[in-house]
């Protein structure tokens, strides 16, 4: 057992194991740090992905019969990070982030203390943090901290499904016994993330019972849609359960009017005798913008420039009524810069969890005891992760004002993208509004995006300047490595003149997660895309593909 007991941290806090597991760990930070280029996206030299690579690693894995060295270990993981893409100011694709020091401390305080978050018993480290950051984010978002609560979960796909357990429910108590009514229905917009349409399927509520609402031009929910297809539920004696409000849509930042929301669910519930409908922000991409809550743009003690100052006021109109949905969720692995996978699912009172939480005979084993007493028994997990810890440090070393500067520099970054990328390109039209994310549309000839979003065009128009841009994302793609942007094939939905189906529109992304994109990179990004859409253009005029213009 002493060779075993060597692969452990001490358990007496001695010098030399603490000295072992620190080389190890330099070691590991040293060789990553050598592989880093920050002219490229990966680190070190990406694997050569035949067809049959992932069959090979299947052929070549086996447990070894007798454990190997540390070290050699230590080579075998670095051989995994070799060509793994690492977030630099190359990375303006998706809101995969670049973990900051202090989560990436806090993350490693949780491994070593290896807590079970569902007891505090069992992880009183995370349970405190879980604890504080509800209070913390509570309090930054308008919830009375004394009667909310929050629990950190997977994703904001694990707050969706969360909040729709939560609404279920509430409406019907006897439903964890006897099963889910079958009239009951879920509203979002037809650009919301599908962890809606997951989670009706995993509850049994089903995707028939779905329905999408129609989005503005600037891609938030259509109130007047939703107010008729709630009505149209409720006369066919359907129940309105449940409306997905969404703060922030994955490809343009759409936000969704919360308060408008809220107003139009409360005069059904008057108007027709209706149980309360249960309101979930999914604030998963822009729940961080509510740091910006109580900024004072009068004084502007950050001095934001004016351009950037428009947006943010903006935002503030929009992200301070999130207090009146029932739950919501910060996705801190998103725009807060935490490694995954870190997310708190806040719930503005705590009462509702009743509805959720096993009977004390379930859980003879934890939590029911004279001893502990935060027993998180309402959580689909057994056992948690202390992810709060990754955030708590966060909220530490950045403060509001931190985070303030962080996100703002998202918003300057992209005025400066969509400005110069409109100059120095003819034949692009930016398609969202100011966010950290700007999509954007070629056109083989001439730009026809006020044609395709009044529903001039045909089926067949729209499908070829589609195509347009699905050839050109994959010449972009197969660059990855120098600049990587984004791509969507449903960035929006438009009318057609010649169908009554409503057409995807493809496009690309620029979504700035780096503190290392800064508006000094600006000409670089758009010097690349002009490089490889002049390339991409003769190409295909050579190879005689024609696309009516």
């Amino acid at each position: 057992m002493k060779e075993i007991q060597k692969l452990f941290p001490s358990m007496d806090g001695n010098n030399l194991q603490r000295e072992e597991l620190l080389s190890y760990l330099k070691t590991i930070l040293t060789k990553i740090d050598e592989l880093k280029d920050p002219n490229k996206l990966t680190l070190g030299e990406m694997p050569d992905y035949t067809e049959d690579y992932y069959n090979r690693v299947i052929q070549k894995a086996a447990v070894p019969q007798t454990g190997v060295s540390m070290e050699e270990v230590i080579q075998e993981l670095l051989k995994l990070v070799e060509g793994h893409r690492y977030v630099n100011r190359n990375y303006v694709a998706n809101a995969a982030p670049l973990p900051n020091i202090a989560s990436i401390i806090g993350n490693l305080v949780m491994v070593l203390v290896n807590g079970n978050n569902l007891w505090d018993v069992e992880g009183p480290a995370a349970a405190t943090a879980e604890i504080e950051i509800s209070s913390m984010l509570s309090k930054l978002i308008g919830y009375d901290e004394s009667i909310s609560a929050g629990y950190t979960t997977w994703g904001g796909q694990g707050a969706v499904f969360n909040s729709l357990r939560l609404a279920i429910a509430r409406y019907a108590p006897s439903s964890n016994q006897r099963g889910v009514p079958k009239n009951l229905y879920c509203f979002c917009s037809e650009l919301s993330h599908y962890s809606l349409y997951k989670s009706v399927e995993a509850t049994g509520i089903g995707v028939e019972n779905m329905i999408r609402v129609k989005v503005n031009t600037d891609h938030s929910m259509n109130l007047e849609d939703l107010r008729e297809k709630m009505e149209h539920v409720i006369a066919k004696g359907g129940v309105p359960l449940y409306v997905l409000a969404t703060m922030g849509t994955t490809d343009t930042f759409g936000i969704d009017d919360l308060e408008g929301i809220k107003g139009i669910a409360e005069e059904l519930e008057r108007t027709f005798g209706i149980h309360p409908i249960y309101i979930h922000a999914d604030s998963a991409m822009g729940g961080m913008y509510t740091f910006f809550n109580d900024y004072d743009f009068e004084s502007n003690p950050l001095r934001l420039d004016d351009n950037v100052m428009v947006v943010l006021k903006s935002y503030q109109e929009k992200f301070k009524h999130i207090k009146l949905a029932d739950s919501m969720v910060f996705d801190f692995h998103k725009l807060g810069q935490t490694p995954y996978i870190t997310s708190l699912f806040l719930i503005k009172n705590r009462e509702n969890l009743q509805y959720v939480d096993l009977d004390a005979a379930e859980t003879p084993y934890v939590g029911n005891r004279g001893y502990g007493s935060y027993h998180t028994g309402y959580t689909l997990e057994c056992s948690r992760m202390g992810s709060a810890l990754a955030i708590y440090a966060s909220l530490l070393a950045f403060g509001i004002e931190g985070y303030q500067e962080l996100l703002a520099n998202y918003i300057r970054v992209n005025l400066a993208f969509r400005e110069t990328l409109t100059k120095e390109i003819s034949n692009v039209v930016v398609t969202n509004e100011v966010s950290p994310i700007t999509t954007f549309r070629f056109y083989p000839e001439k730009t026809k995006w006020n044609d395709e979003r009044n529903g001039l065009l045909t089926v067949e128009e729209i499908t070829e300047i589609n195509q347009f841009n699905d050839e050109f994302a994959e010449i972009l793609g197969a660059e990855r490595d120098t600049v990587f942007f984004g791509n969507t094939k449903k960035q929006c939905l438009v009318d057609a003149a010649n169908t009554n189906k409503r057409i995807s529109i493809y496009a690309h992304k620029f979504f700035t997660i780096s503190p290392y994109s800064t508006i000094e990179e600006v000409d670089r990004y758009v010097g690349f895309l002009k490089e490889h859409l002049e390339f991409f253009m003769k190409t295909r005029s050579s190879n005689n593909i024609g696309v009516r213009s």
